[in-house]
């Protein structure tokens, strides 16, 4: 290796993505010396756009642990005054079931609603906004950002690795990232892709205009009985086979952004790529299958190429190596299904992290060090695999869906319980990072769930969709096992009595019982709340909602336009880009919310940044 120093650097990162941009930040805001390495230019499209409470959860907890405050802005619709107006509003996962030739029937729908509090509701991501801003926060913390530059090679020696541009530029690090999504460079040069996966689909999609809520085309909210219109979450027009996405970014007051994200996902075992036809085309044609699907988009017109892929699940035989791995997609990806892929790369993220920060200060790169990450990612990988696959074979018959959903509600509550109790329990990263080994994608950790898991998905993996009798004695034993166990939140158990919604509201007054509470008892309890009492539970409550809430962050706004701040004292330390971001977005007065809004124990927390 060469001893040029003016390019040599701590860590090297392959792609400037939501993941590589967030890693590159936090890096940076902590001493690092960090290159990032983007062939495009932003902004540039990505998709990726739903968030789900367990990625919001974890982009807090980075910006409290790592003091990265901007990547909380896209944790909540709170926070529109800092990340702009392009962003949609996320209140809901909505399901509407299809089959071909037929309307929709009002009784085949499902409307999981997020909670409002304490945080605010979740967001739709526009993410050439999204990513470019989280860019400029790793360029104002001392990230040097190369855009429109390829990598040509990288080769990975004992003491350091060379990152070797498409024009021949040379740069050293001791440690690389590869963030570049399922076109990884060291996945291909070292063949470590995994196809062997149990989802298969592919994908159509793109943004357009002119497509309506779909409540102006079929039934009213009044009619079907639901808390929120269907524009104002995500929606899916689920049928067998597969399934199609609605994401619109206008779908609030605020918005300035007419657009709304469109994707169509097919099990290429029953519906081959028409290679006859364009991907528009493919679309179009598909969907007259479905009447009801087919109304929402009669005056509905792309704004950008439609994209056509084929099958997308992949995985990788390993991530880590001595000195580099891969993150993100760039580890695997299963589908957009419950938009798990954000929760996956921001986890990822949180755990190389610390990793890398330790690795620093001790000099040690070893894939052994790294082992965490490998561990995180491919059961974040495995676990979505089983529940996209079964959720795709349940779409076949409704009866299936409609019990095998309450599997998919309870694994991303017991997830998200379990990430909200860790960060209030952690005193500093080390900690956090400790508690959060055991996770798996859904369940929390918790091996109850687990076990609960793998029967009800014994149970629709040896299940025949058609033959009715099956059926309804797979649907008798999935009830039986939820029934079996007293964990399981009454909201959820009304979907398996046949509601079609959660409820809006989801403080309830018998939430707070001591044994038949939220909290409940025994392993359970002990499991997901350890000590802490309901009285210290509340009281965290509270301080979040403050913290997090509308008023707070305008405060906040307001006061930073006064002081004239920018992304923290990073500005003088700011690197030459190669392209133009434009304007960066100012920081939050403080780099961490405020210590009284600490753990239920009352423990204060420790910098425990290098």
């Amino acid at each position: 290796m060469t001893q040029n120093t003016h390019n040599k650097y701590d860590v090297a990162i392959i792609g400037s993505g939501i993941g590589g941009s967030t890693l590159g930040a936090i890096l940076a805001r902590n001493g690092l010396k960090v290159v990032i390495f983007e062939a495009g230019v932003h902004p540039k499209f990505a998709v990726g756009e739903s968030m789900i409470l367990e990625t919001s959860e974890t982009m807090r907890a980075i910006a409290e642990f790592f003091e990265v405050p901007e990547v909380a802005y896209f944790s909540s619709e709170n926070y529109f005054s800092y990340i702009g107006t392009s962003h949609g509003v996320k209140r809901h996962f909505s399901f509407l079931h299809h089959i071909p030739g037929q309307e929709h029937d009002l009784g085949k729908t499902l409307q999981a609603v997020i909670p409002r509090e304490p945080h605010g509701h979740e967001m739709h991501l526009h993410r050439q906004d999204s990513d470019y801003y989280l860019t400029s926060a790793a360029v104002a913390y001392g990230a040097t950002v190369l855009q429109s530059t390829p990598v040509r090679d990288i080769n990975v020696n004992p003491d350091g690795v060379e990152v070797i541009t498409a024009e021949g530029r040379r740069f050293e690090a001791e440690y690389v990232v590869d963030a570049g999504g399922f076109r990884s460079i060291l996945a291909d040069k070292y063949e470590l892709r995994d196809f062997n996966l149990r989802t298969h689909a592919r994908s159509i999609f793109t943004h357009m205009i002119n497509v309506p809520c779909y409540n102006d085309v079929g039934a009213s909210r009044q009619t079907y009985g639901l808390p929120f219109r269907l524009s104002e979450g995500t929606l899916h027009h689920i049928f067998e086979g597969g399934w199609l996405w609605v994401i619109p970014f206008n779908n609030h007051p605020q918005s300035t952004n007419p657009l709304c994200s469109v994707g169509l996902q097919l099990d290429p075992r029953l519906y081959p790529q028409r290679d006859d036809l364009s991907p528009e085309e493919e679309f179009f044609d598909f969907i007259q299958r479905f009447p009801s699907v087919c109304a929402q988009f009669k005056e509905a017109k792309a704004v950008r190429n439609w994209v056509r892929t084929g099958r997308l699940q992949y995985s990788s035989k390993r991530i880590v190596g001595d000195r580099f791995c891969l993150m993100g997609h760039a580890a695997g990806f299963i589908d957009p299904l419950y938009s798990k892929g954000l929760y996956n790369t921001m986890m990822s993220a949180t755990v190389l992290s610390h990793l890398l920060l330790e690795a620093h200060q001790t000099g040690d790169y070893s894939a052994e060090h790294f082992r965490p990450l490998e561990e995180t990612t491919l059961n974040f990988v495995r676990t979505n695999d089983r529940l996209v696959a079964n959720s795709y074979k349940s779409f076949a018959n409704y009866k299936l869906w409609s019990v095998y959903s309450v599997l998919w509600l309870l694994g991303a509550y017991t997830e998200l319980v379990r990430l909200n109790s860790i960060r209030a329990q952690a005193k500093d990263r080390t900690e956090y990072f400790s508690l959060t080994r055991g996770l798996k994608l859904a369940g929390g950790g918790f091996a109850e769930f687990d076990r609960l898991a793998d029967q009800i998905d014994t149970l629709i993996e040896s299940v025949n969709p058609a033959k009715e009798a099956e059926v309804d004695q797979t649907v008798a034993e999935i009830k039986a096992l939820f029934g079996a166990i007293d964990w399981v939140p009454i909201p959820f158990r009304e979907v398996l009595a046949g509601k079609n919604h959660l409820p809006a509201n989801k403080l309830k007054l018998r939430l707070f019982k001591p044994e038949s509470g939220f909290m409940g008892s025994g392993t359970y309890r002990a499991h997901f709340f350890g000590n802490h009492s309901i009285t210290a539970l509340v009281r965290v409550f509270l301080r979040e909602k403050l913290r997090y809430s509308g008023p707070v962050a305008a405060i906040e706004k307001k006061i930073q336009r006064h002081a004239g701040s920018d992304f923290g004292e990073a500005g003088e330390q700011q690197q030459i880009i190669k392209g133009n971001l434009g304007a960066i977005p100012p920081q939050s007065a403080p780099t961490r919310r405020d210590r009284e809004c600490q753990s239920a124990c009352g423990q204060s927390r420790s910098n425990a940044g290098p």
